[in-house]
């Protein structure tokens, strides 16, 4: 209010100040300068309270909305009847519907697309198919199961009518201390993009760390334990266990950890403009048998295998800016992620010949370190526009393969693993018209295979229906 009446004051005196005055041009324009600033403040502040005012609506009617319903309903109706029509609206589950798809244009064959001397996941999808394609669709069901536990199912359907469960989990909300149990189906909660779902990544396709490292995206079947720490900076640590069915793993049908992960985060606020968060994560899987086709010196297809231990390491970070914490105008994102696996065991080399007597199988003491990175930045320059920047490089290594050391096979036996650093760079441009839409262009130049370039263009949209929750920081 004093700085409002100062305001006042100010173009008062502007008005009132005479003719005989007039001629200190100097002290007028100074004057004005001052008027003209301190507007342009309070406009700018204004708008930033105006913004936040409507959110601030927005969430209140939601939250509103089925209290509403109930009270709405005929007055005539017995009692009983109103109380048994609210017991059931409570089981009813939120659902929520994801629809995409994509145009892509691609310089090279996507039949032939690989990651160079990185042992094949089976989950490098690569650029996909040329031309027009249906892509992941998710159909989600939640809902509050009692007091203490809310549940969880994710469905999803590929462009070839495949249907997964991509998510089917429980998780407690009444434990208290900050400690949080999911337990079914997950997306792990390692690194920073493994627990998003792609409909909120900021490309088209996963960095080529996701694809190499974990085939995707991570996921397994069973326990999560997540403890918030009540302090002013937000920490958060976890741990998981489960069957390891996803890439690196295998899954056994043993008892016992089989697979188990670890995983701690920090981060804070920096004014009111800014955070930041940065977090460490540690997987250890024990695939046995996991398989993949290679090719030998006279062209022919043969099947390998690995049994042994793969661990993985992620540090993640980061940083969201934003004016005033105001993001429905202007805000920038920066965000990067470090991996690096190291794997031990035993590659069987033509694994498909061990039941054939003809053919020869040769089993290898085998050894591998390989890393890689990605970086990204997407900025919003105004409402509804947003374009964003990624590299990716993976490290492959050379891996030490006893049965080469000992002359007994050549590095031309595993042409899929010889050493190459793949690279790619990506642009991208996208308009979301609400929070429910979004349609995305996108260009890459890909370089995951040795002497190939693969110019790719992409055009994108995701459409959301229905009830949806708030995405992670």
């Amino acid at each position: 209010m004093i700085r409002l009446s100062m305001l006042a004051g100010a173009l008062a005196v502007a008005c009132a100040v005479p003719p005989a005055l007039a001629q200190d041009s100097a002290e007028l324009k100074e004057i004005r300068e001052q008027i003209r600033r301190m507007k342009d403040d309070y406009e700018s502040r204004i708008r930033a309270l105006e913004g936040r005012l409507l959110e601030t609506e927005r969430r209140a009617q939601s939250a509103a909305a089925a209290p509403t319903a109930t009270a709405a309903q005929p007055s005539s109706a017995p009692p009983s009847s109103a109380r048994a029509s609210s017991s059931a609206n409570a089981f009813n589950p939120a659902i929520s519907l994801i629809l995409g798809g994509t145009y892509a244009r691609l310089s090279q064959d996507p039949a032939d697309y690989r990651i160079q001397g990185f042992i094949p996941s089976g989950g490098e999808v690569g650029p996909g198919s040329r031309n027009f394609n249906l892509g992941e669709s998710e159909l989600t069901l939640s809902a509050s199961i009692d007091t203490r536990f809310m549940g969880q199912m994710t469905i999803a359907v590929g462009q070839e009518n495949q249907v997964s469960v991509e998510e089917a989990f429980v998780r407690t909300t009444g434990l208290g201390r900050g400690v949080n149990v999911m337990a079914g189906r997950f997306l792990s909660g390692v690194g920073y993009l493994n627990g998003q779902h792609a409909h909120t990544w900021d490309f088209v396709d996963a960095p080529l760390a996701y694809q190499a490292f974990f085939g995707g995206q991570s996921r397994n079947d069973g326990v999560q334990v997540k403890w918030l720490a009540p302090t002013e900076t937000f920490v958060e640590l976890g741990g998981e266990t489960g069957r390891g069915a996803s890439f690196p793993g295998t899954g056994r049908n043993k008892n016992g950890l089989v697979s188990s992960s670890a995983f701690a985060r920090i981060g804070g606020d920096i004014g009111d403009s800014a955070s930041w968060r940065a977090g460490l994560s540690w997987m250890r899987d024990r695939p046995v048998d996991r398989s993949y086709g290679d090719v030998d010196p006279t062209g022919s297809t043969l099947t390998n295998s690995f049994s042994g231990t793969a661990t993985t390491w992620i540090a993640d970070a980061i940083f969201k800016w934003a004016p005033d914490g105001n993001a429905t105008r202007q805000n920038l994102k920066l965000q990067g992620e470090y991996f690096r696996r190291r794997e031990t065991g035993t590659l069987t080399y033509n694994a498909s010949a061990q039941s054939q007597p003809s053919q020869q199988s040769i089993g290898s003491a085998f050894r591998s370190v390989q890393s890689g990175y990605y970086v990204q930045g997407v900025y919003q320059f105004m409402p509804d526009w947003r374009v964003g920047l990624r590299y990716d490089r993976l490290t492959s290594g050379t891996p030490s393969i006893a049965a080469i050391d000992d002359g007994v096979l050549t590095a031309s036996d595993f042409l899929r693993l010889m050493s190459y650093n793949p690279t790619r760079q990506t642009a991208m441009v996208d308009w979301s018209p609400s929070e429910f839409s979004r349609l995305r262009f996108q260009a890459a130049r890909d370089q995951s295979r040795p002497g190939v370039t693969d110019n790719q263009f992409f055009v994108q949209y995701i459409m959301s229906l229905g009830a949806h929750g708030g995405h992670a920081f």
